[in-house]
């Protein structure tokens, strides 16, 4: 998967917002009701690293891989970091994505879990 079909993936999630902040953060960040749950670096020598929160059994084996570390001041809360990609299987990299968009959709409120649910509903799924 590359950055561009990540990109759109992040994107086609229920309720997900894209948000690119300029200087000096320069981060593209996916966000769904607020919460944070994925961001490319947009600046060198960054440019296009993906970082997201990871389950906690998870952050030790993730680390472990070449090429995927703990990100930038958000590794102690089990962030990490893909310097490439391309260079991660993207069945798993989606699954990894996931579970960071699940768990950020889980610290909202019933009622705006709701709403997201109901926005993305088909209105053809309504029972009349």
């Amino acid at each position: 998967m590359d950055v561009a079909a990540l990109k759109r993936h992040c994107r086609t999630l229920p309720g997900s917002v894209e948000t690119l902040h300029g200087e000096p953060s320069n981060i593209l960040v996916y966000e769904v009701g607020g919460k944070r749950f994925a961001y490319f670096k947009t600046s060198q020598p960054e440019c296009w690293r993906f970082s997201f929160k990871v389950a906690p059994d998870r952050f030790l084996e993730l680390t472990d891989q070449p090429g995927i570390k703990p990100a930038r001041w958000l590794g102690k809360h089990r962030w990490v970091t893909v310097v490439d990609v391309s260079s991660v299987p993207t069945a798993y990299l989606k699954d990894l994505v996931a579970w960071s968009y699940r768990h950020a959709l889980a610290k909202l409120s019933r009622r705006q879990r709701e709403a997201i649910a109901g926005a993305t509903a088909d209105p053809g799924d309504a029972v009349r």
